[in-house]
């Protein structure tokens, strides 16, 4: 009787539309980058764009960069992994634990140029609160210019970190298997004891592997930045806009490729990172 083997090929015919919608828009931007960033504006192959990388303007906003990107997933990384731990008892049909989850599935994708307008009516010049506070003491009229600062762009990435921290953080905190805990007691641990010795460290790759995925979310967004900032270039997406859209300094198209190179790199290390955590992660959490 004759055996009829099935091919494998056709499975992963249904991976082309993902396989055709990465290419187009991951590795053909990447790749283009990546030669845009070894070239000069007479398409010859050269390393003197990457050298500008170098610079006094260049690194200031890199490590801008790093510093909004860095103390936002912090502060988002606990404030959100405490607010996803005050819920994780509840039973998922609670109204609370559903109304929270939903709130962060919002605000979690509220950013943008939504975001920055929402901030400066608040507390901008000329804001709602700005005007309702002029009169007491310490509060300006005119408002306070921190908020178009980087302290402001900390305070406004925070935001978002928050809720998206809650969403990515929870399914580890559910993880956590009761008779973890049940077994701790057993042998006379108190709950300090447990979560120090038992459930920290199970979750310690969980929480760094949210944290840098905050800090790439942080370390990538422009359109909260650009709304927020009309002028300068405090980090390297406003330093990309402005080697791009520059009518003082023309032909820096290239420093832009090389810019955006040098985020690629630092987010691919991040993202490398995360995926090594997560596995780490998985020998434990469900």
């Amino acid at each position: 009787m004759r055996t009829v083997r099935r091919s494998g090929v056709g499975p992963a015919v249904g991976l082309l539309p993902f396989l055709v919608y990465v290419t187009i828009f991951l590795v053909v931007p990447t790749v283009t980058v990546a030669v845009g960033a070894l070239q000069d504006e007479d398409g010859r192959f050269t390393l003197d764009v990457v050298r500008t990388l170098g610079d006094d303007t260049v690194v200031r906003a890199l490590w801008r960069s790093l510093e909004v990107s860095v103390v936002s997933a912090v502060v988002g990384a606990v404030l959100g992994a405490v607010l996803a731990y005050l819920i994780v008892d509840l039973p998922p049909t609670n109204f609370l634990r559903r109304t929270v989850s939903a709130i962060c599935g919002v605000l979690a994708q509220f950013g943008g140029v939504t975001l920055a307008f929402a901030w400066m009516a608040s507390i901008g010049f000329g804001g709602l609160l700005t005007n309702a506070f002029a009169g007491l003491p310490g509060f300006s009229e005119n408002g306070s210019t921190w908020l178009y600062d980087i302290p402001g762009l900390i305070l406004v990435y925070t935001y978002f970190q928050i809720p998206l921290m809650v969403i990515v953080f929870l399914p580890a905190l559910e993880g956590l298997r009761p008779q973890w805990r049940e077994a701790a007691v057993n042998l006379g641990a108190t709950r300090t004891q447990y979560w120090l010795r038992v459930g920290f460290p199970i979750l310690r790759p969980a929480f760094l592997a949210s944290l840098l995925l905050l800090f790439a979310n942080a370390f990538a967004a422009y359109a909260t930045a650009a709304a927020l900032i009309s002028q300068g270039a405090l980090i390297l997406p406003l330093l990309i806009r402005s080697a791009l859209t520059s009518e003082v300094v023309l032909g820096q198209q290239h420093l832009a490729y090389a810019l955006a190179l040098e985020m690629v790199a630092v987010v691919a290390v991040v993202m490398g990172l995360y995926a090594w955590l997560l596995r780490r992660t998985s020998r434990w959490l469900p």
